[in-house]
């Protein structure tokens, strides 16, 4: 090339075809390319044609475009098929996860159902299978219990001899001293004791030894073969003479004449009643202390020393003790001297009598005159003591549900529930004979329980073991009779106390119905059974109860049936419940334990549960609901939110 001209190269440049060698030389190249790229072959004369370099034009360039978008639109066309097709296979698959859900609930829900429903009528017609047989309950004799030695602490009075008992030999009274002291019981005999008298009109009053005044009255019956009602008032009001014109005592001279000749012992009884009573000074040497309020203490008597304060308070001997007003020096004390039961005649005085009269032929003779022990005791709960009811995790324990029998009879043995009012003994010696009217009659010993038991608070109970059973009854109220006298045949403990342990809780007197539905009430409830129930865990028999607090104190038998069974719960103690004939009670306590059992409901649970109940009571105030049914209402939304 460097020996041509410059002519010769721009004609190369214009006609580049001319040289044969170079235009041989690029069809060879050409060939060479087409036969390696196919792609490159002319299929028309209106395609792109390839030429040397690989150089494309428009067309082909827009042909490109075109398949690749085509390449595009149908990856995107397939992943759009498979995604749709995902979706819709998902969708199916949940429509189908729903519809087996759905029936599958819907047969859970029927199956629910009809389980509710079966259980529900179960409960409504079968008797409720988690109440235990009365024998599986522990009474005093399958407790096991061993009592130390009997002695006296501060707190705990004796007033025998504990050294010689102890020693096994006979009952022996306690020497000690007398104390005319408001500490202590004021009695007759006290050498601080002492009465107005006046020995004739023209005389002046003189303050004379009530003790001198008294023993020569009941010297002069006792002297006697045979005394008459008339002599035993006329001997009362000698040394009681400010009560004359007040105090009557048809009653007893009535019930003297009504009985039938071959059943009246009664004149000669008389004597013998006159006779135990001046025993005092050489039976009770030592001062009775008062269980007052706030304190707790105990008090052993024999019952040969409770037979002669008896025979006192028949004698209406005890001094300050005939009035209870405000300002009285025992304002706060049941009454003890008997006048209140010899006046004023009705045929529940008659039945009465009857029952005092018989304790007394068996006291005052030789050869049946009972030689035990008997022991009060007064427990008082401080706040600290208290549990705390909406924290208590305790479950019920065991329930024997019964409308037939009684506390005093089929709840031998345990710990037997007296119905109490405040002031121990109630009406006993007056007109009331219900629960624990009919209880002291027939277990007279309790009476002397009056004479130093003040009234009870909130807190504070009374237990007294040992008292012996003299009669048996029938009846209630204006029904009730003496039925005869009765042997008690229990076993005695190591301190000489038959084993028989009395309860005495006082519930709240209602005046009216509503008043109960509040849970300062309830909880008052709660605390005063916990009171009475609360003991050695395990160690202590199961207790004898009822309808508490019901009838003339109007309470309501459902609710004071769930009180008890929280307390005895949280006591750890079984239940014997008494229905007194009520079959709809029994019935439906049975039931609601049932329920209760089995749904694992606590003490906590169930005291919420009451105070849901006194809410509803106040917003339906004009009608009354139904404590069984609302807690079971209650059960069976729960059972419904699972």
């Amino acid at each position: 090339m460097a020996g041509r001209n410059d002519s010769s190269q721009i004609r190369d440049l214009l006609y580049p075809d001319l040289d044969p060698e170079r235009s041989h030389k690029e069809r060879r190249d050409n060939r060479d390319h087409s036969g390696k790229d196919s792609s490159c072959s002319s299929s028309s004369s209106s395609g792109p044609s390839c030429t040397g370099g690989g150089s494309s034009g428009p067309g082909w360039e827009r042909e490109q475009r075109e398949h690749k978008e085509q390449r595009e639109h149908k990856e995107q066309r397939e992943q759009r098929e498979q995604r749709e097709q995902r979706e819709d296979r998902e969708r199916r698959e949940q429509r189908e996860h729903k519809e087996q859900r759905e029936q599958r609930e819907d047969r859970e829900d029927r199956e629910h159902k009809e389980d509710r429903e079966h259980r529900e009528d179960r409960e409504q017609r079968e008797p409720a299978s988690s109440c235990c047989p009365r024998s599986d309950l522990k009474t005093l004799s399958r407790c096991g219990i061993r009592l130390k030695e009997l002695n006296f602490s501060r707190m705990h009075a004796v007033l025998i001899d504990v050294s010689a008992f102890n020693h096994g030999a006979l009952l022996v009274p306690q020497a000690g001293r007398d104390m005319w002291h408001r500490d202590f019981v004021k009695m007759p005999c006290s050498q601080g004791s002492f009465m107005a008298f006046k020995p004739g009109l023209l005389r002046p009053t003189a303050q004379v030894c009530r003790w001198d005044m008294i023993s020569k009255q009941l010297k002069g019956l006792a002297s006697k073969k045979e005394v008459s009602a008339d002599d035993v008032a006329e001997a009362i009001m000698k040394y009681n003479p400010k009560y004359k014109g007040h105090w009557t005592f048809d009653a007893l001279s009535s019930f003297v004449k009504c009985i039938p000749k071959e059943e009246n012992y009664f004149c000669t009884l008389f004597p013998k009643i006159a006779a135990l009573a001046l025993k005092l000074p050489e039976q009770v040497k030592k001062a009775i202390p008062l269980l007052k309020r706030g304190h707790t203490a105990a008090i052993t008597l024999s019952q040969v020393q409770i037979s002669c304060l008896l025979a006192n308070a028949f004698f209406s001997t005890f001094p300050h003790r005939n009035t209870s007003g405000p300002n009285t020096e025992y304002h706060g004390y049941p009454t003890i001297n008997f006048t209140s039961l010899f006046g004023k005649w009705s045929e529940r005085k008659k039945e009465k009598l009857r029952a005092i009269m018989h304790y007394f032929n068996v006291v005052t003779d030789e050869n049946t005159k009972p030689i035990g022990l008997v022991t009060f005791e007064r427990r008082c709960l401080k706040d600290t003591d208290l549990p705390k009811w909406k924290s208590c995790k305790e479950k019920l324990t065991k329930l024997h549900v019964t409308s037939h029998g009684s506390i005093e009879t089929e709840g031998t043995g345990m710990l037997q529930v007296d119905f109490a009012s405040s002031r121990i003994g109630g009406g006993v010696l007056g007109s009331g004979l219900v629960q624990e009217e009919i209880l002291f009659l027939i277990n007279p010993e309790l009476i002397v329980s009056r004479l130093f038991t003040e009234k009870l608070e909130n807190t504070e109970c009374l237990i007294i073991t040992g008292s012996q059973q003299f009669s048996v009854y029938s009846g209630f109220g204006d029904s009730f009779e003496w039925a005869g006298p009765h042997q008690d045949r229990l076993d005695r403990d190591e301190w000489g106390r038959l084993k028989r342990q009395i309860l005495a809780i006082d519930a709240i007197n209602f005046k009216h119905v509503q008043e109960q539905y509040n849970m300062s009430s309830v909880t008052r409830e709660l605390n005063k059974a916990y009171c009475g129930f609360m003991g050695q865990e395990g160690k202590d028999p199961d207790i004898a109860t009822g309808k508490w607090g019901c009838g003339v104190f109007n309470g309501d038998p459902q609710l004071k049936a769930l009180i008890q069974l929280m307390a005895a719960a949280r006591a750890r103690r079984g239940l014997a419940f008494f229905t007194f004939g009520d079959e709809k009670l029994k019935h439906g306590l049975e039931q609601i334990y049932h329920l209760l059992v089995t749904e694992g409901i606590t003490v906590e649970k169930l005291y919420r549960l009451l105070e849901d109940f006194c809410a509803a009571q106040h917003a339906h105030a004009v009608s009354r609901v139904d404590l069984f049914e609302f807690i079971r209402n209650d059960v069976r939304r729960s059972r419904s939110q699972l």
